[in-house]
């Protein structure tokens, strides 16, 4: 028999501790929050993609009544980066939420995004940070491949 043991390392700050290249990312994302479509859940998130050009790009959610055709925020976030900064790689992403107006604890990505986060780092060919903001402390994150062990690359093969 052979054991496979997966790990992932997170650094956990608090507001205040928070390295100065992520404090205005995380208020980014905070503040994307308020601008989600969240109808149905009432359940707001926003989410904030630092571009290896300095640019700061904003998503949130945005629901549907017919749930499936809704997007989360980070997929938004990282659609509209590609689009609009095409070739230009991203550097980490924050993502925080609060309902009935007041920020939740720490939130983590679903699987079809960390699915989309991880082709975003295989694209930019560099590891992408995921922050994620919670109303008193923020986890970070080195690449969004420790999100999602044992992934498929858009070869089908296992990373």
């Amino acid at each position: 028999m052979k054991e496979i043991v997966l790990e992932t390392n997170i650094k956990v700050y608090t507001t205040a501790e928070l390295p100065d290249e992520f404090k205005e990312l995380a208020q980014s994302a905070i503040s994307a929050t308020s601008g989600a479509y969240a109808p149905y859940s009432k359940f707001h998130v926003g989410a904030a993609v630092l571009l290896e050009n300095g640019v700061i790009v904003k998503g949130n959610n945005q629901e549907n009544v017919a749930y499936p055709s809704g997007l989360c925020a980070e997929r938004v976030a990282l659609f509209y980066a590609g689009a609009a900064y095409p070739g230009v790689a991203v550097r980490a992403i924050a993502i925080a939420a609060c309902t009935g107006g007041k920020p939740v604890g720490m939130i983590t990505p679903c699987g079809a995004c960390r699915q989309v986060l991880l082709e975003t780092e295989i694209r930019g060919k560099r590891p992408v940070k995921v922050l994620l903001c919670g109303e008193m402390q923020t986890y970070v994150i080195e690449s969004a491949a420790s999100l999602l062990p044992l992934s498929f690359s858009s070869l089908g093969e296992t990373n």
